[in-house]
């Protein structure tokens, strides 16, 4: 199964359609405190976006919804529904991700099965609340060695405050990818901030 390097969350479909246009091909869609309806519109919508580029949808927090619409996947908050519990509901082929910040967390997701791992916060981030503690680049270097001494080869995805100049680094120690949120939808032009991410992250490709 293809994890992207890129995972871009999104807030609302406009902002997927911008991040798109830039190269992303995998979109979370992250809703906070919206009625059912609303959010299964606001899904749709975004799904409709994705369609149209080829983009992986997955849905944050809520696998019957994500099962509702048949989006690709669905990532799940350490308060969210049990890996395991969620993939008895969606069945084998979804793409499954969860949220860590220790590697308690990182055991407990592998063992469950999910596809990928978002992992942090590398520094402070006002997007999310209730904000883990801050991890670092020092923190995934020793996480990911702890990874690797206990044989645990799932795609781990670093998450939280990331800028541009951050992806070498985080590459540097073994991560897989990053995922994004206000340093895509709140750059100037969001489309070619996306574009520029892709670069560092795959420097010899184009839309990966």
């Amino acid at each position: 199964m293809h994890i992207s390097k890129l995972h871009f969350i999104a807030a609302t479909a406009q902002q997927a359609e911008q991040a798109c246009a830039g190269g992303v091909r995998w979109v979370q869609l992250r809703v906070k405190n919206t009625p059912a309806a609303e959010w299964e519109a606001l899904a749709r919508a975004t799904q409709q976006v994705c369609q149209r580029y080829g983009a992986t949808l997955i849905i944050n927090d809520n696998p019957a919804l994500a099962q509702t619409i048949g989006a690709d996947g669905v990532h799940l908050g350490k308060e969210d529904m049990d890996p395991t519990a969620a993939r008895v509901l969606l069945g084998a082929a979804p793409i499954i991700g969860g949220t860590a910040n220790t590697f308690a967390d990182i055991e407990r997701l592998a063992a469950a099965g999910v596809n990928y791992i978002g992992l942090g916060p590398l520094r402070f981030t006002t997007t999310k609340q209730n904000l883990s503690p801050i991890l670092g680049l020092g923190g995934y270097e020793t996480l990911l060695g702890q990874c690797w001494a206990a044989g645990l080869t799932v795609p781990v995805v670093a998450i939280g405050g990331i800028l541009l100049s951050d992806v070498a680094a985080l590459l540097g120690v073994g991560l897989h990818g990053v995922a994004l949120s206000g340093a895509i939808s709140h750059a100037p032009d969001p489309a070619a901030e996306a574009a520029l991410f892709l670069d560092q992250l795959h420097p010899h490709a184009i839309n990966s």
